[in-house]
């Protein structure tokens, strides 16, 4: 039986492994495999013109809100 799973090793260097139940108890071999961080490419500026929006009354007092989502209720 194989059992693959993800988990980041913390500062206490100690695992918790959550087990499927149909796993029988026994010794088990535990492999290390480094995972290599993604490189990101750095944003440009402005590469998402267009593609956001603010709502005209975002910085309106909340009263204000209030009284629009009540009327258009």
């Amino acid at each position: 039986m194989n059992i693959t799973q993800t988990v980041d090793i913390p500062v206490s260097r100690k695992l918790t492994i959550d087990v499927p139940p149909g796993v029988p108890t026994g010794r088990v071999i535990i492999s290390y495999e480094p995972v290599e961080p993604r490189q990101r490419k750095p944003r440009k500026f402005g590469c998402l013109k267009g593609q956001i929006w603010m709502a005209d009354d975002f910085d309106a007092p909340m009263a204000l809100v209030d009284a629009k989502l009540v009327e258009g209720l």
